[in-house]
């Protein structure tokens, strides 16, 4: 299988678009109205929608504030994470207990979300690879990421696993009931 490793451009819209409306959610079929569009959303459930979220992110693919990695296998879209500065998250900035909350060098990733049919190939690592190469070029201190606790289903460990975090040298800044913070050092 060939891999290959995008960052998220107005070109590869249609490419994220189809990988979103192509991934199965048997678990959560309601987190098939997301499009990875939470951690910027603030509104409330009535406002929660799908064609809505999706014209949103479209919008935010376009203007270049929809950060992340798309990962192709043979050509096509197979695993996406949502990267980004970790100010551009609203919901993350809103609702976590964050360490130097207004810090401007700080990656966030939210989110890894890899279709069913392509778990357990290494995707996941190839991507956060790819964001910390990446990120580091661009001068930021650190990327941070939030993996749940607890024994938890595929879907549920969206956030990532803490093992591979800890794998790469990342460590635990602030531990919750639900959440770890975690931090690597650029």
């Amino acid at each position: 299988m060939d891999f290959t490793i995008k960052a998220l451009t107005p070109e590869l819209k249609e490419d994220y678009l189809s990988f979103f409306e192509s991934v199965e959610f048997e678990e959560h079929p309601h987190w098939a109205n997301c499009y990875c569009y939470s951690y910027h959303f603030t509104g409330s459930a009535e406002q929660w929608i799908k064609d809505k979220n999706r014209n949103c992110v479209s919008s935010m693919i376009d203007q270049g504030s929809m950060k992340g990695y798309l990962a192709y296998i043979d050509g096509q879209p197979a695993g996406w994470c949502n990267a980004n500065n970790r100010l551009n998250y609203q919901l993350l900035t809103k609702t976590f207990d964050l360490v130097d909350p207004e810090h401007p060098k700080i990656c966030s990733i939210v989110c890894f979300l890899v279709h069913p049919d392509f778990r357990r190939r290494g995707i996941l690592q190839l991507l956060l690879d790819r964001i910390i190469k990446d990120y580091t070029a661009l001068g930021y201190e650190f990327v941070e990421v939030y993996p749940r606790m607890g024994k938890l289903s595929e879907e549920k460990l969206y956030r990532g696993p803490e093992h591979i975090y800890l794998r790469h040298g990342f460590e635990i800044v602030r531990s919750f009931e639900e959440y770890q913070l975690m931090r690597l050092k650029l």
